[in-house]
């Protein structure tokens, strides 16, 4: 056996960052980018206003308060996304909305809460008020988001790696860009093997169990960004098992579930070791260490042959699944163009006396919570591999090494977390 971080580096030493594609923008959360993106405008392209309110020459307000305002004659209303072409001079305003040009003449806006604007449309029944009162002193650029504060022409906006969250989705929108080049996504297969498994719409008969794991696997692909394309079940033939494996054909990586252990009918690593190559089975880890990893045969479009890898996970719900978040997951980001695979922890003080005698690393199901400014994680029941349930109520796995036989209560742990919410970091 292997330990884990052996495991993990030969895994992403044999995984490489795919090619690009050029997709619309909004398809492209949580993608990376392939290119630097430049500006070829200016944001914004004029001097506009931050607030509702009156475009004022600073030095018509000196000394004016709501005792003594200082009333200016209104010579026109400008909406954002037009112009005014009136010039304001002294003595005079122009009525603004956000995000509308500063009018020529103009060095600052005045919003409306600091003019007499609500009394003078009390009072003008029959004809539209054509003066205001400025209630409070003001300094040239009050107000005013300055030509190009944000944006210059040329700029170098987002750099090549960037990941594309919901706010640089926005800046590309900002720019007028319809598509964008990245990192493609991974279309990744699941298989699940067993002669126990029943497809969950048919019927469940005796000796049966519904096929979770591709579900849960395929959920896990979707969660990180790739993208799953499900084979369904392969019964325990050898002939059957290769049949499942020539549908791989395009995809990007292979996931199994079952077919790697000591069984008579456990023969995903010995077809995986005869058509392609092996290049680990079991890691020093637990749960999970039925684990085979190496590289198949995938034959493609127009019989293209491609060698793609192959991770033939545990059977088992929890193992299969705690494999994913180890090994998987990061082998998946490393092949988007990502930099930052692992997950975070936090050092935690367990509620739970916990037995190690696998002699292999611990990662037991955990809820992991912040309170008083500490870390607390307890384990979230019984902790067998095949009991789903506990990964459904567990928001981290507390993690035991090899060389540690117990941990009482009290004691400070890590804790790699599987969710990061409100609650966890209150």
């Amino acid at each position: 056996m292997i330990s884990v971080e052996e495991a993990l580096e030969k895994i992403l030493k044999e995984v490489e960052v795919l090619n690009e594609e050029k997709v619309p923008i909004l398809n492209a959360l949580g993608q990376v980018l392939a290119e630097d993106i430049k500006s070829d405008i200016t944001i914004p392209p004029l001097d506009n206003s931050a607030m509702d309110g009156y475009a004022v020459i600073s030095r018509d307000t000196a000394g004016a308060s709501e005792s003594s305002p200082r009333v200016l004659r209104v010579i026109d209303t400008v909406m954002a996304g037009s112009i005014s072409r009136k010039e304001v001079t002294p003595g005079t305003a122009v009525r603004i909305m956000t995000g509308a040009a500063v009018p020529k003449g103009a060095d600052c806006v005045v919003q409306f809460e600091n003019t007499d604007e609500d009394e003078r449309k009390k009072s003008a029944i029959s004809e539209p008020y054509t003066q205001v009162g400025i209630l409070a002193e003001t300094t040239p650029g009050l107000n005013i988001r300055r030509t190009g504060e944000d944006i210059s022409r040329g700029a170098t906006v987002l750099l090549k790696g960037t990941v594309l969250r919901p706010s640089e989705i926005g800046l590309l929108a900002s720019l007028g860009q319809t598509h964008v080049t990245v990192i493609r996504r991974p279309v990744v297969a699941v298989l699940a093997t067993g002669n126990e498994l029943v497809s969950i719409d048919k019927p469940l008969s005796e000796g049966k169990i519904y096929d979770s794991n591709t579900y849960s696997i395929a959920s896990l692909v979707q969660r990180y960004g790739a993208i799953p394309k499900i084979l369904g079940i392969a019964r325990d033939t050898e002939e059957e098992l290769v049949s499942k494996l020539r549908q791989v054909e395009d995809a990007d990586m292979l996931l199994s579930t079952g077919g790697v252990s000591m069984g008579d009918y456990d023969m995903v690593k010995d077809i995986l070791a005869r058509d392609g190559e092996m290049v680990f089975w079991k890691v020093r880890v637990k749960p999970g260490k039925p684990l085979a990893f190496g590289k198949i045969k995938a034959t493609g479009k127009g019989n293209r042959t491609r060698i793609i890898p192959h991770l033939g996970l545990p059977g088992n719900a929890v193992s299969c699944m705690v494999s994913f978040e180890l090994f998987v997951r990061p082998a998946l980001l490393k092949m988007m163009g990502k930099t930052m695979v692992a997950k975070p922890t936090v050092q935690a003080i367990i509620e739970d006396n916990i037995k190690n005698n696998a002699g292999r690393r611990l990662y037991d199901r955990a809820i992991t919570e912040r309170r008083n400014g500490k870390y607390y994680a307890r384990l979230t029941g019984p902790q067998g591999s095949g009991i789903l349930s506990s990964m459904g109520l567990a928001n981290s796995l507390v993690i035991i090494p090899e060389d540690r036989k117990e941990v009482r209560k009290g004691e400070v742990v890590q804790a790699l977390m599987l969710d990061w919410n409100e609650e966890v970091s209150l």
